[in-house]
């Protein structure tokens, strides 16, 4: 089946910035829509962004708008850039996709990666 790889996790840089990039393998899609969703410590999964299989429309949620960009780097990646994360925060962003339009709901997409972890910098 499909495979979806973070990568780009690790130390938070000084600003409060980082930078993940989402791969897919496995399967050729011709179309499909991609997102992220963080999931911190005992809580359940937060939808963060999606955006299109075109890369033309992204949407974001509500408590990271003005400080998330989601953009498509070509037909099997993406990238999220984040800022304004706090210093002690734990963040664990997973990367998912579907061949349904986006939508912000978890059970909206059918795979899912790994994702990576990251440490805010000291």
């Amino acid at each position: 089946q499909v495979s979806l790889v973070e990568s780009g996790g690790g130390v938070v840089q000084a600003g409060g910035s980082l930078r993940l990039s989402c791969t897919a393998s496995g399967r050729t899609y011709s179309r499909y829509s991609m997102a992220w969703f963080r999931r911190a410590p005992g809580k359940d999964y937060e939808f963060l962004a999606t955006v299109s299989w075109s890369g033309g429309q992204t949407s974001y949620a509500d408590s990271v708008k003005g400080r998330v960009t989601i953009s498509r780097d070509n037909a099997n990646t993406v990238s999220l850039h984040m800022n304004g994360l706090a210093p002690d925060e734990t963040v664990v962003d997973y990367c998912a996709a579907s061949v349904a339009p986006p939508s912000a709901t978890r059970s909206g997409y059918g795979y899912w990666g790994q994702g990576p972890q990251v440490t805010d910098s000291a």
